[in-house]
């Protein structure tokens, strides 16, 4: 695809296929030198753990280009760890973080041309992925794995700039309360397309799931992370064995007690207590920041700061993780790979 067909003002969250991405197997077992290729078909047995038994795991990270032109990566080696983790709950051998975050490298500045300008809002997006393949049918690990990231140009998430969103409790579970909940593994995606529909078709952007074991706590915003401000400036995010640890919620707990001061507690947030909060926001990889103007439990509406303006602190905390990422404020040590 050539990219002078690319309006990188209407880029939204879509496939593109790019150049090349990265391709490797893991056979008799070790990790095989791996390769680019232009291939985005995988050829696969249909006896593949992953079609049967959803024996797959995922990680999504960008790459942004700077004002001066250089790219930079954010925070590949924490997606490496984190893939680490997936891949150890579901039977899998997993990248070594240094391997990781080469291909990464490698498929960025092989995908360079993809990536959006600076000041656009766009980045390029990575999804890495491992999945269990070879010829196999009992419920056990697979014989064979691959490991591949692609990567795709996405656009700014908020056309017309940061806005409020308004979210509905759900009355179903993400995960199970010993499941597989902190894992990036796509049946906690397939568990979560019903409610999230359901949330949308009654004009809410997504649902949020409460804790699985007494259903009184936030746990998570659709597919991203919970956070608030109490009315004296503490940020407070849920702890909790079933949550995903995201990147972007562990970039802001440390903006947030680093660069703006405030006390930070992971910890719980009783959907009962919302009033003890004045702002909110759900943050992950795609949005960064998706402020949350109110929330429908039982019938009713909490309203945090506003449903129409964003709160002064997640501004700030928006403008600093966003400058980070393109280069613009300078980064905490180790957080930007330059490719």
């Amino acid at each position: 695809m050539g990219t002078n067909s690319i309006d990188w003002d209407k880029l939204g969250f879509d496939y593109i296929k790019t150049d090349l991405r990265y391709l490797s197997y893991w056979r008799a077992g070790v990790w095989q030198e791996g390769t680019l290729t232009e291939d985005n078909v995988l050829h696969i047995s249909e006896g593949s753990t992953a079609l049967h038994y959803g024996q797959q795991c995922f990680e999504g990270l960008k790459a942004y280009r700077c004002k001066d032109g250089s790219i930079n990566l954010f925070r590949p080696d924490q997606n490496a760890l984190r893939m680490q983790r997936s891949c150890a709950r579901l039977l899998m051998p997993a990248p070594e973080v240094d391997a990781f975050v080469e291909a990464c490298t490698k498929v960025v500045a092989a995908n360079e041309r993809f990536i959006p300008p600076y000041g656009s809002g766009g980045a390029l997006y990575l999804r890495p992925f491992v999945i269990g393949v070879g010829d196999n049918i009992g419920v056990r690990t697979a014989p064979e794995f691959i490991f591949s990231i692609f990567c795709i140009p996405v656009g700014a998430y908020f056309k017309g700039g940061l806005k409020p969103h308004n979210f509905v409790i759900s009355s179903y579970d993400r995960a199970a309360p010993n499941g597989t909940g902190a894992a990036k593994v796509g049946g906690n995606y397939a568990a979560s397309l019903m409610p999230g529909s359901l949330a949308k078709k009654h004009d809410f952007a997504d649902c949020i799931y409460l804790d699985p074991q007494t259903h009184s706590k936030i746990e998570e915003v659709g597919s991203a992370n919970f956070f608030a401000i109490t009315h004296d400036d503490e940020f407070v995010t849920p702890k909790s064995p079933s949550v995903l640890p995201g990147i972007t919620r562990l970039s802001l707990i440390e903006l947030a007690k680093t660069r703006l001061g405030l006390t930070v507690t992971e910890g719980d947030v009783f959907i009962d207590k919302l009033d003890q909060f004045k702002e909110a926001g759900a943050c992950g990889t795609a949005a960064v920041i998706s402020p949350i103007g109110g929330i429908e439990y039982q019938e009713k509406m909490h309203v945090f700061y506003s449903l129409e303006d964003v709160g002064p602190i997640t501004q700030r905390l928006y403008k600093e993780l966003t400058g980070v990422q393109s280069g613009d404020v300078e980064a905490p040590e180790g957080w930007i790979v330059k490719v």
